[in-house]
């Protein structure tokens, strides 16, 4: 069943408030985002979820099989999957706006998602994302997306970021950006960007 597919914490959102999905990074879990996502709107309902693709004992959401090398097969096949799950809590809170915010490994099935349903997300953050393809386009008219990026990452190479940047505003999305000359760590800066996206 699509509302079960992973494991998540989860709350269920006020009235007229938004349901926000959170993704953490390699490593990490479902408790990583969901205390801040919970600070940044006390009213909202939050899916933070729990990957479920062990590498070396790290919680990823797909395979890959080295650094920034994504096994694309599986990659396409856990983004149909997670579009299901994302669907199936978003049906059960007809109405509600739906915002999603990921981190690194994270940011990265996020945007595979959207990038395969457009439809799913009104506002989406991406932070330090690595997206080693072209995606194709798709219309993002009236979408809110915040992407970041240090420019010395060296799991993130900055050019990939740029192009990114350049694709999200290409397809009629509403761009802003949090550039920082650090390298893969988040600053509190992002964090505050990412406050405004969730809250404004």
């Amino acid at each position: 069943m699509s509302l079960t597919s992973y494991h998540a914490l989860t709350r269920a959102p006020e009235q007229g408030a938004p349901l926000i999905f959170a993704f953490h990074g390699t490593g990490g879990d479902e408790h990583q985002f969901f205390d801040l996502a919970r600070r940044v709107r006390p009213d909202a309902g939050v899916v933070s979820l729990r990957g479920d693709v062990l590498e070396g004992g790290a919680a990823r959401f797909f395979r890959r099989t080295g650094e920034g090398v994504y096994d694309m097969d599986d990659l396409a096949m856990r983004t149909a999957r997670m579009g299901a799950f994302v669907a199936a809590h978003k049906d059960t809170h007809p109405g509600a706006p739906v915002y999603g915010f990921g981190y690194s490994n994270g940011a990265n099935i996020l945007a595979s998602v959207v990038m395969e349903r457009p439809d799913l997300f009104d506002r989406v953050g991406l932070l330090h994302p690595l997206i080693p393809w072209s995606p194709g386009p798709v219309d993002l008219t009236g979408r809110s997306v915040l992407i970041t990026a240090g420019r010395q990452d060296p799991i993130c190479p900055w050019p990939l970021s740029e192009a990114l940047i350049d694709w999200a505003n290409a397809q009629g999305a509403g761009v802003t950006t949090h550039i920082h000359e650090g390298g893969h760590e988040l600053r509190p800066g992002e964090v505050e960007a990412l406050s405004k996206l969730l809250s404004r």
